[in-house]
């Protein structure tokens, strides 16, 4: 009885060894990941419209079909990036990813309080280079430091009624995702 429950007792705890294993591992092992997946639709540094998820195809599996979405490839070697995202008048949320689809950041309109998501994304080398403006606060803008060169911005939009989706495509379009100087 004993010899039967450490074999169960061992097996369950190998089991849970090569779940935590797998489930650790399957990430990297993807080649049809976020990125890769977007790699031929978008260019890089540059806010693109994704099309509406439908039952049959989906560029993204998972998106929510009440949400508009656009995505932009960023690269952070050329410089950094200025985000800038109208708010649509339902929601909207920025969404910050690793090449390896790691999210490191996010913020909606009600954090950004104001009419348009504005800020500045580098790495922690770009950011050790701003210099530091006495008139310039943390309250004045806002900086993002990304843990890699690469990687994706995602934007959604919210329509609450289908009806109201194109008023949240026109948010979208509006955005703008480039490299700037930082001031």
């Amino acid at each position: 009885m004993i010899r039967a429950m450490l074999w169960i007792l061992g097996a369950i705890l190998l089991g849970g060894i090569v779940h935590l294993s797998t489930v650790l591992v399957m990430p990297q092992a993807a080649t049809q990941d976020a990125y890769a997946r977007l790699l031929p639709l978008t260019p890089v540094n540059a806010m693109v419209p994704l099309a509406a998820p439908t039952a049959e195809a989906s560029i993204m599996p998972f998106l929510d079909p009440a949400f508009a979405a656009a995505v932009c490839r960023y690269d952070l070697s050329a410089g950094a990036i200025k985000l800038n995202a109208p708010l649509s008048q339902a929601y909207t949320s920025v969404t910050f990813y690793t090449r390896n689809s790691v999210a490191y950041y996010a913020i909606d309109d009600r954090a950004a309080g104001r009419r348009a998501i504005e800020l500045d994304l580098m790495t922690p080398e770009q950011h050790a280079q701003v210099p530091e403006g006495e008139d310039v606060t943390a309250a004045d803008r806002l900086i993002i430091e990304s843990p890699t060169q690469t990687g994706l911005i995602v934007l959604r939009a919210l329509a609450p009624e289908p009806g109201l989706m194109p008023m949240a495509r026109r948010a979208l379009a509006n955005a703008q995702c480039r490299l700037g100087p930082v001031q």
